[in-house]
């Protein structure tokens, strides 16, 4: 099998974009658009005010697919990241949930049964579920984070509370796809199929997601609230 490439500052943008598409994502989530020509990583990145140790952690984890070096992670930016993050939530909450319902309910037939009020319930309740997890990142982590890079210390609040509880919100995505799969008699195969390709990429996605938390977010928090803990403790 041929190694994947670590991307680096100097690589062509449109070389990265080029070859992993799903780096297109990554993009939008960092603010930065197309059209960049044959300008560096590095160059888009600093014309888009965007962390370029930041972008490159997000970019090689998941063109690699494996886990981030320890050695970067005092290299990341956590307000970048935590940018990135918001503007993910933005996309499944507002994008990319909302398009597969819409797909549901194309695919369904006309004549309301049990089954497809159960399919659309199941879905209704995920996305629910998704929507507190992001909400409660949104409301308690991002917020603590903050303050912590302003140099103040929670003492009621941690970030291996939010590690511990921090649940994979990816996995009843694959319920409900196994479900569609094994149980649901569809009339045109190909509305349906499209709906499931969505939901494959959905399920990928937001795992990935969940994987830049647990292995950039929290490794780079963990190291905030050291340094703030030794300071602390020089300073009394």
């Amino acid at each position: 099998m041929k190694k994947t490439m670590t991307y680096t500052p100097s690589h062509k943008m449109s070389e990265l974009a080029t070859v992993h598409f799903r780096i297109l994502l990554v993009l939008s989530r960092f603010g930065i658009g197309l059209g960049f020509g044959e300008k560096t990583i590095a160059e888009v990145c600093k014309e888009n005010n965007v962390d370029v140790a930041t972008f490159l952690a997000v970019a090689n984890m998941l063109v690699k697919d494996n886990e981030i070096p320890e050695e970067i992670i005092p290299n990341i930016s956590p307000e970048t990241l935590i940018t990135y993050l918001q503007r993910s939530h933005e996309y499944f909450l507002e994008f990319r949930l909302p398009g597969i319902r819409q797909g549901l309910e194309n695919v369904l037939t006309e004549r309301k049964n049990d089954l497809n009020n159960a399919v659309l319930n199941y879905f209704d309740e995920y996305v629910e579920e998704v929507r507190k997890h992001m909400m409660y990142e949104e409301t308690k982590v991002f917020p603590y984070i903050r303050e912590l890079l302003e140099g103040k210390n929670n003492r009621k609040y941690n970030i291996d509370i939010f590690r511990r509880h921090h649940d994979q919100v990816e996995y009843r995505l694959k319920e409900f796809k196994q479900i569609l799969i094994k149980y649901y008699p569809a009339k045109g195969s190909n509305e349906l199929n499209n709906v499931l390709f969505d939901i494959f990429n959905c399920e990928y996605d937001l795992a990935s997601h969940n994987q830049i938390e647990n292995q950039l977010l929290i490794p780079s928090i963990l190291e905030l609230e050291n340094k703030n803990r030794l300071r602390d403790e020089q300073t009394n």
